[in-house]
Order: structure tokens, then sequence, then C-alpha cells
């Protein structure tokens, strides 16, 4: 007797194959039984506790969401649909070379204050860990003990592991400091990471050269890992830091995988033919490299990340003493609109592209919706003293949205050979990028159904197979007997995001059924209380 039987659904399981009917039995957290055109043959039909008829749906692997912001909120919001709704089981946090472990009590209180454009301030978090096995130990108890509502990988973060062996200074390592990033780096794969990520246009992250990068690279690929860099420019000089990258993990025999790859911002428009070629000649190299897409234009990030590299030195507390400085401060302005912020890949920035999406201050939330230029039209000052006033304002917490994508560049990355989904989604703020609760019903309805840009099957397997090979994964991504029932039934004929730039939050329509572990974590369309989540975690030999 199974748990439950998904009857008569339409299989796309994972690999890019020919979808099947079938029915589906679940016992005990796995994929017991596949019995293929059950009702048209005529055989013993498995039998479950519960049966569900699953007429007119698709049934697949949880998506995997290759790069994820919910390291707070995984232990904060236990209901968690802007993932379960969209049909997530698993995701990657770590993201971008800044997260939460490993830190101690300084580290702590810096990265917090960084990041919390992503993800809020933390004040409702006990951050009772300080390594990363001791994160994760924390991830598998979860909310009051009972676990989380998906599954979560990490990825040591390299900007956190440089601030803690060296702090925020823009120069090369000493041979002990290098050493004492390797071994952070080692110590956390051997806990359980599944990689590194890097924020290269993110400080301290960025003040990393290339030969220190390799050095961490090659820890990670004796450990089996992977590197995930958000790489120095997606704007002015894309194509260079994509190569950078390329030739940093060749060097150091290490797995790639490229961050929210794209190209941006009016000098890559059409471009995208380029950064294929150079992916391409890659993998005929034999190389080892994935890559992750959001399916919208516009990107999210930080008010303070478009700031130089040079006027974040020292941290959080020295940026705030920088802004306040009037002639610091009119050099920041000049590199911003001027020459081009590394912090902003390159490129002068255009104010009324960037638009308020969060902010940490209540007293500030008028100011969301609104671009930059649009707040100092509205006060009579200029652009750059509006954003002074909010940086300063809001303690360096402010996020933002930049539009400046091009969905010709989008459509054809997505179709790429080395091409897995990932949200980049930012949960905090009044009015976040609509990503975070959009991005996989999105590609099934948007670029499936409507566009045809994917057939359904490649889509899922960019969404569920490729991604957990990538992770390791080895009883992951698939919808076959013996691997976990992580799983998602959905409509292909209704799917699609309910998320808008106007209405980020609004949830998907056509996914009325999401196991994890076995269990129904959303039930014909309803979140139940089920928190059947836990770290994944790397089971490689670990070098």
């Amino acid at each position: 007797m199974a748990d439950l039987v998904v009857q008569d659904a339409e299989v796309v399981d994972g690999t890019g194959g020919p979808s099947y009917r079938a029915d589906v039995a679940v016992k005990d957290g796995r994929v017991v039984q596949i019995v293929r055109e059950a009702a048209a043959a005529g055989c013993q039909r498995p039998v479950g506790t519960r049966m569900l008829d699953a007429e007119g749906l698709a049934l697949a692997p949880g998506f995997v969401d290759m790069h994820s912001h919910s390291d707070l909120a995984l232990l904060t919001d236990p209901d968690h649909s802007a993932k379960l709704a969209q049909g997530v089981t698993l995701e990657v946090v770590g993201q971008d070379g800044l997260s939460y472990a490993p830190v101690d009590d300084r580290t702590l209180a810096e990265v917090r204050q960084a990041v919390a454009g992503w993800n809020g301030p933390g004040e409702d978090v006990d951050f009772d860990w300080r390594s990363v096995g001791e994160y994760l130990d924390r991830l598998d108890r979860g909310v009051d003990g009972e676990g989380i509502a998906v599954n979560a990988a990490y990825l040591v973060p390299q900007g956190t592991v440089r601030m803690l062996a060296m702090g925020w200074e823009n120069r090369p390592p000493s041979e002990a400091e290098l050493d004492r990033m390797r071994e952070l780096v080692a110590a956390g794969l051997r806990e359980g990471a599944v990689g590194m990520s890097s924020g290269l246009t993110y400080p301290p992250g960025m003040y990393a050269g290339a030969g220190e990068l390799t050095e961490l690279c090659r820890v990670v690929a004796r450990a089996g890992g992977y590197w995930c860099p958000h790489h120095r420019s997606y704007g002015a000089g894309a194509l260079a830091a994509y190569q950078e990258v390329i030739v940093i993990a060749q060097e150091a025999g290490c797995a790639l995988h490229l961050a929210h790859a794209t190209l941006n911002f009016s000098e890559n428009e059409g471009r995208h033919g380029e950064l294929e070629a150079l992916l391409d000649e890659a993998l005929d190299a034999g190389r080892d490299l994935t890559l992750d897409t959001y399916p919208y234009t516009p990107g999210a990030t930080t008010l303070a990340a478009l700031l130089p590299g040079w006027a974040s030195e020292g941290g959080p507390a020295a940026i705030l003493e920088r802004l306040r400085d009037d002639a610091v401060a009119e050099r920041i302005r000049h590199v911003l609109e001027v020459s081009g912020s590394d912090g902003c890949h390159g490129v002068p920035v255009e104010w009324d592209t960037v638009e308020i999406s969060g902010v940490v201050d209540p007293a500030l939330t008028g100011r969301v919706g609104r671009t930059v230029a649009e707040l100092a039209s509205g006060s009579g000052s200029s652009p750059w003293e509006e954003a002074r006033r909010l940086l300063l304002a809001d303690r360096l917490g402010t996020s933002v949205l930049q539009h400046v994508g091009h969905e010709e560049n989008v459509r054809a990355l997505m179709r790429h050979r080395a091409h897995t989904g990932g949200s980049d989604g930012i949960l905090h703020g009044t009015k976040p990028h609509p990503r975070a609760y959009g991005t996989f019903p999105r590609y099934l309805g948007r670029y499936v159904r409507e566009l045809g840009v994917l057939t359904l099957e490649e889509c899922v397997a960019h969404l569920t197979g490729r991604p957990a090979a990538r992770l390791g994964l080895p009883d992951r991504g698939l919808v076959r007997e013996g691997h976990r029932a992580d799983l998602v039934l959905f409509d292909p004929a209704t799917v699609a995001e309910g998320a808008t730039f106007a209405a980020p939050r609004t949830p998907p329509a056509g996914i009325p059924y999401v196991l994890v572990d076995g269990r129904l974590a959303v039930d014909d369309g309803r979140r139940t209380d089920v928190l059947a989540g836990r770290s994944v975690r790397a089971g490689r030999p670990r070098g």
C-alpha cells in the first residue's frame, strides 16, 4: 500500500525525453512504482492510502531554483509560498559571495548590514550559528524545530570568507590570509556545501584577483564542488568578464556555473551570439560548465551595490562615512554618472532605470515604486543627491530594480544546452522583483505554451534534471523509481505566473499540487502545514 498514488498523469520526467502517461506511487518519501499507460493496459494498478486523479495534469520533478536569496526567509516564513506555489522544492542559497556562514561576531554584523537590501535586517532571526555546518543544522531544525518549507543547498560565499580572513581591504591577501581562506572554503565544503559562490561586483569579494580566485577554486575542485560566480560585469566588458571566470575555472580544474547569465545595458543589445560562442567553445573543449537565467529583462540588487568598489572599502560604516563627506560624495557621483562604476558594471548609471523596490526604514516606504529620477524631479534635487540621501537614511538597506535587459538575449540564452533556471528572487521589500514569485510558471506558461521558445519536455529538464546533476544529487531531479518524491503537478494549458511588477506577490495559476519528500505541501492549490524540507548536503568525497 503506497502513501499516495498519482493516477493518469502525463509524466514529464526531467530527462528531456518524450512525456508519457502513467500512474506514479509514492511511499516513505520516494517514488516506489511507475506503471505506464495503466488505465489503458488494464494491468494491476498501484493502490495507495490516497488516490489522486491527475487527469489533464503534468507530473514533473519539483523545480530546482539554482539561484535563490531565501537564506533567512526559510527560517522565518514557514509558509514560503513564494517558492512552493511555483512548484519549487529545492533552492540553492549562499549566492553572490555574500551570506551568513562562515562568520564570527564581527563579520555577522557586517554581512547582515551589507545584504539587508536582499534579505532584510534579520531582526527576527536567532543567529545561533557561525559555521556552514551549523547553518545547515539550523535549516534542518527550521521553524520551531519542525523543518523548512522546501529543501535547500548551500554555497560557501567567497566574499564572506574574504571578510572573515582579511576584512574589507582592497588588496591582495598575504599568504597567511590566503591559507585562512582556503581553510574556510574547505571546511564549508566538508560540512556539506555544494560549492562556492562569488559576487565580483560586490565588496569585499570584488577585491579578489584572478590568482586568489583560482586558488580557492582549486579547493572547490578537490572537493568535487562547483564555482558559481556573479562575474565582474554584465554591462561594459561583460564578455571579458565571462572569459575571465572561464579561464579561472579551467586553470583550477573546477566545474563552473554562471550565475544569472545574461547581457544587460545598451552596450549588449543583440550580442547573445557572442556569449553563446564563448560558452560553446568552452563546452566543446570539455569544460564542465552550466548557467542559470531568470525569464525577465529587469535585474534587481541594492542601491549601495552601484557604488564604486573603492567607496566600499572598509565595510558599511566606512561607506556611510564617505557618503557624509561632500567632497568624497562628489567623487562618487562623477564615477557613477560619468566614467562608469564597477559596481554598476562599468556603465554610467541611468537614474530613470533605477526603481526603488524596498527599504529597511518604514518611514521611507513612500519612495518605493518610483525611479531615482522621479524622486529627484519631485524634490527639485539632482538624482545623485536623492540617491545619496536615501542611502544614508536607510543605512544602505535600499533595494532596487534596474530596467536594463533585452528580451532577445533572454530568449536566446534560455535555449542554450547548458541552461538551468534560477529566480535570483529577492523576497524582501515592499515591491520586489516578480521573479521571486513567478519565475517557474513564467517559463512554463509564457516561454513554453505561448511563445514556443522551449518544448515542455526541454523546459522541465532545464528546471529539474539538469540542475540536480549540477548539484551532484543522484536521487533527485527525475521522476524515477527510487528517487526522492519531490514532485509537482501542473496544468500545461493554464499554468502562468500571477506576479507582475505592479503586484509582485500575486500567486501563480495552474499548479495545484506540490510534494516535498513525498508529502503534500500544496494540496489542491492550498498550502498545507507540511514542513518537509531539509538541508541537502553534498555527499561527494572531500579533498
